[in-house]
């Protein structure tokens, strides 16, 4: 599903240039569920950015689904993030002047789908979060657990091969993380590759596999039991 090979990525600031990811080699099969986990400034959300066709890589190939991605027009890279990839961020995201089936059907709007049936579809992804009976609340009007389950399912909607997730259960109390990572494994279980950054071991461990990451270089590849 995803093929890394040599990638090397720096960000020039003035005139100093500073080298983030050095020569990284990833794969990651169809279906597999990943952690990334490395200190702040190692590398492991521009690494995250670059599967995402979020950034750039200076160097190196990477493939995803077979379809080699570098330098693509900003058109082209976003059509393959709608139809590839899905996002889950520590924050949220959500829009917050939208309600709960809006927000889950925004990604349907950018693939022009009437408002009617892309409502429909929200409705229905929604109904699989348990959050029938919110659907038209606002996000300051949900709980933290909710507005993620909102944000996966916008994630899901668009039925992608890969969900990356930035910190998913950061802004989150121990009990509502453990069902967001249950959640989280369901939608595996479906198939769909997962890849999750994270700063916490227990969180790491419900994964197959850790990538731990140090000064822009992977480290080691655990497998967890």
């Amino acid at each position: 599903m995803i093929q890394i090979r040599q990638v090397h990525k720096s960000y020039v600031t003035g005139q100093n240039s500073l080298h983030v990811l050095k020569g990284i080699n990833l794969e990651i099969a169809q279906g597999e569920m990943i952690s990334i986990m490395g200190a702040s400034g190692s590398g492991k959300s521009t690494l995250l950015n670059i599967l995402g066709i979020l950034d750039d890589y200076d160097s190196g190939e990477y493939f995803l689904n077979g379809e080699f991605i570098n330098r693509l027009s900003e058109r082209k890279a976003a059509q393959l993030r709608n139809r590839m990839v899905g996002f889950v961020f520590q924050s949220f995201n959500l829009v917050s002047f939208k309600n709960a089936m809006e927000n889950v059907a925004l990604p349907l709007y950018y693939q022009n789908i009437p408002r009617k049936k892309r409502n429909l579809i929200a409705m229905e992804y929604l109904d699989r979060m348990g959050l029938t009976d919110w659907a038209h609340h606002l996000p300051n009007e949900l709980s933290g657990g909710q507005k993620q389950r909102v944000a996966i399912a916008r994630a899901l909607i668009g039925n992608p091969k890969v969900i990356l997730a930035d910190e998913p259960t950061g802004a989150l109390d121990s009990k509502t993380s453990l069902e967001v990572m249950d959640l989280l494994q369901e939608i595996n279980a479906t198939g769909i590759t997962m890849i999750i950054v994270t700063h916490e071991h227990d969180i790491a461990l419900r994964t197959q596999k850790t990538v731990r990451i140090s000064d822009g270089n992977i480290t080691e590849i655990v497998v967890n039991n």
